[in-house]
C-alpha cells in the first residue's frame, strides 16, 4: 500500500458509498473501460459540474481495479459482477491514484503542491520496485520507464480527480499554470506504462491547454457527447427507484416525485435525457 500506488481508503470509501440506503449502481462503466485497459495507452477526461458523482465514481474505478485487496465482498453483488471480463480485471492491476484536490498543510506555492505529489509517488515506486535501476532524483516518469523495461512491461492505471482544482487556487500564476500542463504531458503522454489514464474535473482540458501538449485524451463533457452521460447524475428511472424507496424509509413523507422534479433545476444530455445531481436529492 502506498500513499497513491494501490492505496486502500478508496475501497473504504466506495464500499461506504455501497451500502448507503440510496445507493446507486453505475459500475456498468467499468465493462466501458475494459477495452481501453486491453488496447493499452488509453487517455480519458470526462468533464461534469460539482456534485455529480466524479469522485464516487473515481473511488470505485480505483477499488475496483487496484491490487492487494480482494474486492470480492463489494462487487459481487452489482452489475459489473455479470460482465465476463469481471474476473480478469477485478484487483488485477498497479493503480496510481491521484487527487488533485488535495494541498500540503499551509501550501503556498506551485513547487510545494507538485513537490509533494513527485516526492510521495516516488517513494512508492521505490519501495514496490526496489530492483530497478534508477536514482531517487531522476525524473518521475524516467522511474516509471525504468520500472516498465525492468519489469516486463510493467503497467499503471491513472485515475486523476480534480485535475483543474490547482487552476483555482490564489497562489497558482500563469507560468505554474504552463509547468503544470508540461507535468502532465511529460507523466502521460506517449509512455507504455499508461494502461489507462482516468482523468476527471470541471471544466474540459481546451479551457487550459493549446496545442498538443495534451492531445492524447479523448474527452467526454456531459453537453457535447453522449457516451458515459448514463453514470454521471441520476437518470428519470434512477430516481423513480429512490423515491420508492424513500416513500418506504420515511415514516411521513414531506415531497412528492413531482415535487423532487420540480425542485431539481434541471439539466439535459446531447441526448435530451435530464439527469439529476445526486446531491441534491
Amino acid at each position: 500500500m502506498g500513499f497513491y500506488l494501490n492505496n486502500k481508503s478508496k475501497i473504504s470509501l466506495y464500499k461506504s458509498e455501497v451500502q448507503r440506503p440510496y445507493f446507486v449502481d453505475k459500475t456498468l462503466i467499468l465493462s466501458e473501460l475494459f477495452p481501453l485497459i486491453e488496447s493499452g495507452n488509453s487517455h480519458i477526461c470526462i468533464t461534469r459540474l460539482r456534485r455529480f458523482g466524479k469522485t464516487v465514481m473515481a473511488n470505485m474505478i480505483g477499488a475496483f481495479f487496484e491490487k492487494g485487496v480482494d474486492t470480492k465482498n463489494i462487487f459481487e453483488q452489482l452489475k459489473i459482477s455479470k460482465s465476463p471480463e469481471y474476473e480478469k480485471h477485478r484487483n488485477k492491476h498497479d493503480v496510481i491514484y491521484i487527487d488533485f484536490s488535495k494541498m500540503p498543510e499551509d501550501c503556498e506555492s506551485y513547487e510545494q503542491y507538485i513537490g509533494r505529489i513527485i516526492n510521495r509517488l516516488k517513494k512508492d515506486l521505490i519501495r514496490e520496485y526496489p530492483d530497478a535501476d534508477y536514482e531517487e532524483d531522476d525524473a518521475l516518469w524516467d522511474i516509471l520507464d525504468c520500472i516498465f523495461d525492468m519489469y516486463d512491461g510493467q503497467k499503471f492505471i491513472f485515475v486523476m480527480d480534480e485535475w483543474d482544482c490547482v487552476f483555482h487556487k490564489a497562489f497558482i500564476t500563469r507560468e505554474d499554470q504552463q509547468k503544470y500542463i508540461s507535468f502532465l504531458s511529460n507523466l502521460l503522454k506517449d509512455h507504455g506504462y499508461v494502461e489507462l489514464l482516468y482523468m476527471t474535473g470541471i471544466l474540459p482540458i481546451a479551457k487550459y491547454s493549446s496545442g498538443s501538449e495534451l492531445n492524447m485524451f479523448l474527452e467526454y463533457t456531459m453537453a457535447s457527447e453522449e457516451k458515459f452521460n448514463e453514470y454521471f447524475g441520476f437518470t428519470e428511472s434512477e430516481v423513480d427507484i429512490l423515491f420508492e424507496k424513500y416513500l418506504k424509509i420515511c415514516e411521513t413523507p414531506t415531497i412528492t416525485r413531482e415535487q423532487l422534479r420540480l425542485w431539481y433545476d434541471g439539466y439535459a444530455t446531447k441526448a435530451g435525457e435530464r439527469m439529476y445531481n445526486p446531491r441534491w436529492l
